[in-house]
């Protein structure tokens, strides 16, 4: 077998159909954030503004982040050392899994080196402490999600998008007897929409089953504290186990679950992941606690958050762009086609100096590609005035649709 060959068919497939990736080469500066440098690929610079970040609220920048950073990299230097059985436990790591804990009110935290991490090491390891158990998936979660379910070796049901109908169908079909646990999530990314937290949180005490929740697009955006749209519904209390990441609002790196003790100290004894890993450097860690703490009083910056984003939908929708609008902060234009996504994202790029990612299949349904902008408290006005222009300008230029407001 000519093994370069079957390379070339397999990239030359992903260019055909209008979804081979590319990395936009980008120097975030600090303290300049929405702004940075792009390199184009002749090795010139261009000034860019980032429309689909991230780092939700500007925390990747923030002095109390990066003083907090800079403190701990010089007090213990680079790395952590190994993992967290074996020197790699710092009192960082211990205050930052004692700050997640307590902003989901939760007994304990566990952090991973990535929200990723830590949803295909918990939801892989479950079946090992509870033999037999049977987990109810939602259809569009987190591909970490379905990775660990699917690794698990147990048995696994997909309830269908927000179907809490379907559900209970699944739960009325399988053993009474048999543990069980539904993974879902509490905001889906890529159009925005809220899971039915309530409703699910009944299904699993009518059928004795155990909940876990995504909020790896809440944390640090909804709820009086930043804990998410559990906290914001005053459901924390009813998840067994809750799923985040430092990565996004929190501006930094790094995912955790937060549950009762016994949860915590049996996934970190039982999940390869965990185990085999090399813990976040001591740096990340007191960057993110000092991020979840700053935030956990800092409301005002989730109120502006939330303005920016329903006035980008506003003006957007009053252009005629056909957008996905579910009331959160994710802001999806309807394209539905690859090659015109990639199209408008690379002339928002050239000629605009606007940087939004086309999102393609897989990461979306084929027929539903999509542009998806992350407005934040620190992108001003003129920036949004810009965008608004030339989406508008773009739209006409490349003979779109534009339609009624999806919902």
């Amino acid at each position: 077998m000519n093994y370069t060959d079957k390379l070339d068919e397999a990239i030359a497939r992903l260019h055909e159909e209008g979804r081979y990736r590319t990395f936009i080469d980008i120097e975030r500066r600090n303290g300049q954030f929405p702004h940075a440098v792009w390199t184009r690929p002749d090795g010139t610079e261009q000034d860019i503004t980032v429309w689909c970040g991230n780092d939700y609220l500007g925390m990747g920048q923030h002095p109390v982040v990066l003083q907090a950073m800079e403190e701990a990299l010089h007090a213990t230097g680079a790395g952590s050392g190994g993992t967290r059985n074996i020197s790699g436990t710092t009192v960082y790591h211990k205050r930052l899994e004692a700050e997640l804990a307590d902003l989901h009110g939760k007994e304990a935290a566990l952090l991973f080196t990535s929200a990723y991490i830590a949803n295909d090491a918990t939801l892989s390891t479950l079946p090992k402490l509870f033999p037999g158990l049977i987990i109810y998936s939602d259809a569009l979660n987190h591909a970490s999600m379905i990775e660990g379910v699917r690794r698990n070796g147990g048995a696994k049901r997909i309830f269908r998008h927000n179907d809490v109908a379907h559900l209970r169908e699944l739960l009325e079909a399988d053993d009474p007897a048999a543990p069980k646990l539904i993974a879902f999530e509490s905001i889906y990314s890529m159009d925005g929409d809220f899971g039915p937290i309530e409703e699910i949180c009944d299904l699993a005490d009518e059928f004795g089953a155990l909940t876990y929740i995504d909020e790896v697009h809440a944390v640090g955006l909804y709820g009086p504290r930043g804990a998410g749209v559990a906290e914001r519904d005053r459901l924390m209390h009813r998840l067994d186990i809750i799923n985040g990441t430092m990565a996004k609002a929190y501006g930094v790196m790094g995912g955790y679950i937060a549950a009762s003790a016994k949860m915590c100290d049996a996934i970190r004894s039982y999940a390869p992941g965990f185990i085999f890993t090399t813990s976040l450097p001591p740096a990340i860690a007191a960057g993110a606690a000092a991020s979840v703490a700053y935030l956990k009083r800092a409301p005002e910056l989730r109120e502006k958050h939330q303005a920016q984003a329903k006035a980008l939908k506003l003006r957007l929708k009053g252009l005629g762009l056909p957008i996905i609008d579910h009331g959160s902060h994710i802001v999806p234009v309807m394209v539905g086609n690859p090659v015109h996504t990639k199209m408008l994202s690379d002339m928002l790029l050239e000629d605009h100096g606007i940087y939004a990612q086309p999102i393609n299949f897989p990461t979306v349904p084929r027929g539903t590609e999509r542009l998806r902008f992350t407005p934040s408290p620190v992108h001003g006005p003129s920036e949004m005035d810009a965008l608004v222009r030339a989406m508008d300008g773009l739209w006409s230029h490349c003979a779109l649709n534009r339609a009624e407001a999806a919902g």
